[in-house]
């Protein structure tokens, strides 16, 4: 078993937040990763409809960003061809407003690195949201 194939399933198994209280339903991570991939989507976290269906970007968001790349379903899901790793791999519920909570911390804190260890070398990468870009930039991502 490769490191990668190692890392991810330790995060599909992982139960972290939950044993902590920190999410209110069931834990589902959620990521894609192959080896052989050349494009990176590192974003936020799934939503609803993602951590339902357990995959990601499986909804609106997902149809406007497959249109954006120029992907169609089938080579975006492919998983020697993009990798899609969220900053937290589990939905992390609603606001008291229904909004999305942010991505719950200690999940990155866990697991990005060894993850970002593993991965291949990506051509194009792609950082969907604040929080991606605040950690992979760092300071960067404030100018």
């Amino acid at each position: 078993m490769t490191a990668l194939n190692r890392v991810a399933e330790e995060i599909r198994a992982c139960r972290y937040c939950c044993e902590q209280g920190l999410m209110s339903h069931a834990p589902r991570p959620i990521l894609q990763v192959g080896a052989g991939a050349k494009i990176a989507i590192f974003s936020q976290a799934p939503g609803n409809i993602a951590h339902q269906k357990g995959k990601p970007f499986y909804d609106p968001s997902g149809v406007r960003l497959r249109a954006w790349m120029g992907l169609d379903e089938d080579t975006f899901y492919d998983v020697d061809t993009v990798a899609i790793a969220p900053m937290g791999f589990c939905f992390p519920g609603y606001d008291i407003n229904g909004g999305d909570l942010p991505p719950l911390r200690p999940c990155a804190e866990r697991w990005r690195a060894r993850l970002m260890a593993a991965l291949p070398n990506f051509e194009l990468i792609l950082l969907v949201g604040g929080y991606a870009q605040k950690w992979h930039l760092g300071a960067r991502a404030r100018k």
